[in-house]
């Protein structure tokens, strides 16, 4: 077996048509491979950068272009069998010719084709040409052809099998791509090969089982030998001639358990298959790292509808998780050090899962690595999303292949705990309109319900599958009941204000989320804007959600002070966010185990925009990222109404019992003991203790006045409940002594409160967009001090760095 990668001396030209500029007709430029036609066209200068300002809409004629790349290569012939061109992912619409000669078509972006191509080579140069035709032509040739279907965007997104969200969302740039978007080369053999190697990792008892399934291509009938090794145990099996697969099973006794991250370690044992030739004669290799651990789902109805709790090594684990798009509308500028830059952020709070949403793509091979080397837990959806899905040929096909593939090369990753078969789907069939307009027309439900579960059942039966998100767990349920299965909670953002997450009793929730503008640096980064306001012109191409502006006015109008400029806008806005999110997250975890699982929308952005996110489309944290870390965190405190009173929740995230004295007081805003309570919390790991906070405390003499303050001490962060809205409060103004003074790498900035101080925030990005801050969102009751650690590439001017529009808090404006 021998690789010739083919990723040299590619060029890339447009097939004429009246839609192509004149600067790009008839011109040959150099292209990347693995690119895209629009990072082509970046290199060359030829195009403008589609985040900038509204740049986006001047290069819609892209995705209805097609376009041509070519290569030439050498070719020395070495008495193989065999020579394959193999395409690990073309976008989408694809026609190969080797030398002149048509040698294969491919229509589907998510999955990989290998080609036969040993008759066409000649020793010396030989071309490669890749003919890329129009993704928007294709999806309207099928749209016409078998009938339109209901989608949430006006866009053919489901009449292709592409990255959904390349046609844009409510968050995202509308880039239809086209290009050799994953690896490309010939693999050259002789007798056979591993087509497909599938490891079924379980435990039996305390024992680890590895069930390797083998499928081989052959060239020939000569009987192979297939061999298999990890931690110590080895299995061979024959596969005799004329048959082309094998399972081996491996024993290991007592391994260490592969766990998520904050039950236990993380081990990976190398897995490695050899396949032998009749003489003994090593062919092919395959390996791979995996983890012995075990993952069902409990779906069981019980008192209050029926659970979704996922156990992992027979511990219910409480998802504390965040949905996860493609982070760039460009999928080869996403870099292993990217992925790791945006896993440590999820870490770093707190976050235990991953949901690879259904309107993007498979990831790569280094973001499901990354995962079961920090233990984050990934769900993956199959790739369908918001819209009625043709199951008619060539889609059904389409489909059954990328499953096979994906599920096959996913197998052996221990994040990997859960496939889902669809986003919102059968919500939308459901409760969107879509049913008269279908009359009767496919829309999917033979994928999420018939084939895909089948495709699981067989070749991943380690592996749970769950028909939707959300879905109930039966087509007689409404398939967002909230008291069954899983949920997604879009009214908040959509038409109501975000206490509400608070009457919500929810089994596990998939999605819910709250917008607001990426960071000031960002946002200069990507806006001309002058001024830069609310409603400027950058800023409204880079809001792409229906009414988005308006329901970002709705959430200030019922909490906040009224903005007197831009700066207290983008505060504002990104604070209501944070507070939206922290409340749903500490209400739902306050529910356990009722409730067993939240998945924020959305973790990240793949560019510049106001979205739901809580890192940035530049990478940067918003203020939620902060919140989510504090909400998210193994042990929480938090107070919350229940029954015409008050509560206080502990929840305990951890593997050992919490015990601690926590007092709890109202306070008024001058920082006056009013009433003072001291409970004891004992917390049994991986529980909640709920106590009623006794009524000379709950109930304030002057609600725009007074505050309770919960502390469980070192460790926890404090809780908070105010007894008004900020916009009632009479808040005192603000003030603070500041101190800054240098350290390596940054700034230590100690603040001092000569008054209230509530959500204290500091904002060195807009000072310098390479500082940040390792804290936010700081609430300090006078003579109380916070200190915040500024990272720069160098100092930043302490005056600055310390007044406003950089440091801020919500009683400043």
């Amino acid at each position: 077996m021998s690789q010739q990668p083919l990723h040299e001396g590619w060029t890339l030209r447009a097939v004429p048509g009246p839609q192509v500029p004149s600067e790009v007709a008839d011109r040959e430029i150099p292209a990347t491979v693995p690119g895209c036609v629009h990072t082509d066209l970046l290199d060359a200068g030829l195009i403008a950068d589609p985040f900038l300002d509204d740049n986006e809409r001047t290069l819609t004629w892209i995705g209805r272009t097609d376009w041509v790349y070519e290569t030439t290569f050498r070719h020395e012939p070495d008495g193989e069998d065999r020579i394959d061109l193999v395409c690990a992912g073309l976008d989408t619409v694809a026609t190969l010719s080797v030398n002149g000669v048509e040698v294969g078509h491919t229509e589907n972006m998510h999955r990989g084709y290998r080609f036969d191509v040993r008759s066409l080579l000649r020793a010396g140069d030989n071309t490669l040409a890749v003919r890329f035709d129009s993704a928007y032509r294709y999806a309207r040739a099928h749209q016409d052809r078998l009938g339109d279907r209901p989608n949430a965007y006006p866009e053919p997104f489901h009449f292709i099998r592409k990255m959904a969200c390349n046609f844009g969302w409510d968050w995202g740039p509308t880039l239809v791509t086209a290009g050799i978007w994953q690896e490309i080369g010939l693999h050259a053999w002789s007798t056979a090969r591993l087509a497909t190697v599938r490891p079924l990792v379980t435990l039996d008892g305390a024992d680890g089982r590895v069930e390797v399934h083998v499928e081989v291509e052959r060239a020939g009938d000569d009987p192979l030998t297939v061999r298999a090794e990890v931690a110590g145990v080895a299995a061979e099996a024959t596969i005799p001639a004329g048959q082309r697969t094998a399972v081996l099973t491996l024993t290991v006794g007592e391994p260490a358990r592969w766990w998520p991250r904050g039950y236990g370690e993380q081990p990976r044992y190398p897995l490695t298959v050899t396949l032998l030739g009749p003489a003994g004669s090593t062919l092919d290799t395959w390996s791979r790292r995996i983890g012995f651990r075990a993952v069902r789902l409990d779906t069981a109805p019980d008192a209050h509808g029926s659970a979704f709790t996922l156990h992992v090594n027979d511990v219910p684990v409480f998802v504390r998780g965040v949905n996860w798009i493609p982070d760039d509308p460009f999928p080869t500028r996403i870099t292993r050090g990217r992925l790791a830059e945006r896993f440590t952020q999820a870490v770093d709070a707190n976050v235990n899962l991953l949901r690879v949403w259904g309107g993007g793509r498979y990831e790569s091979a280094d973001f499901y690595d990354l995962a079961d080397e920090l233990g984050l837990l990934v769900q993956q959806d199959f790739l369908f999303a918001c819209a009625a899905y043709p199951e008619e040929e060539p889609f059904r096909t389409e489909v059954e292949a990328e499953a096979r593939e994906q599920v096959t090369r996913l197998a052996g990753h221990p994040s990997l705990v859960l496939w889902t078969g669809n986003n919102e789907n059968n919500w939308g069939w459901h409760d969107w309109d879509w049913q008269e307009p279908l009359a009767g027309r496919t829309w999917g439900r033979g994928y999420y319900l018939e084939l895909l579960p089948g495709v699981v059942a067989e070749l991943d039966p380690t592996r749970p599958y769950w028909p939707g998100s959300p879905w109930s767990g039966r087509e007689d349920l409404h398939p967002n009941d909230p008291s069954h299965g899983t949920t997604h909670i879009w009214d908040v953002w959509n038409t109501d204000d975000y206490t509400k997450y608070r009457a919500y009793t929810p089994r596990f929730v998939a999605e819910f989320g709250y917008q607001a503008p990426p960071t000031y640096a960002t946002l200069r980064r990507a806006l001309s804007d002058e001024p830069l306001a609310s409603d400027s012109p950058g800023m409204a191409h880079h809001q792409k959600a229906a009414g988005g502006d308006a329901k970002l006015q709705r959430g200030l109008d019922a909490h906040l002070p009224v903005p007197r400029d831009f700066d207290d806008w983008h505060f504002l806005t990104q604070l209501n966010q944070a507070r939206a999110i922290q409340l749903g997250v500490e209400h739902f975890r306050s529910l356990r185990p009722v409730c067993m699982g939240t998945i924020v929308w959305q973790l990240n952005d793949c560019w510049p925009v106001t979205s739901w996110s809580a890192v940035d489309g530049d990478g940067r944290r918003k203020p939620l990222w902060y919140a989510l870390r504090r909400a998210y965190a193994d042990r929480l405190l938090t107070v919350q109404p229940r029954d015409g009173g008050l509560v206080l929740v502990a929840v305990n995230d951890g593997g050992i019992p919490w015990r601690a004295t926590a007092s709890v007081d109202r306070v008024g805003l001058a920082g006056e003991p009013r009433a003072k309570a001291t409970v004891e919390l004992d917390v049994p790991a991986y529980g909640t203790v709920t106590l009623a906070v006794p009524a000379e405390l709950a109930r304030p003499e002057h609600a725009r006045r007074e505050l309770l303050v919960a502390d469980a001490g070192a460790g926890v962060e404090r809780a908070f409940w105010f007894f008004a809205e900020d916009r009632e409060i009479e808040w005192p103004a603000a003030r603070w002594d500041a101190v800054v003074e240098p350290v390596e790498g940054g700034q230590r900035v100690r603040v001092t409160a000569g008054t209230v101080l509530r959500d204290l925030t500091l904002f060195p990005d807009r000072l310098d967009a390479a500082a940040s801050v390792d804290e936010a969102l700081v609430t300090l009751l006078p003579g109380e001090s916070a200190t915040f650690l500024v990272r720069a590439p160098h100092a930043l001017d302490p005056a600055a760095l310390t007044g406003r529009p950089v440091l801020r808090c919500v009683n400043d404006s």
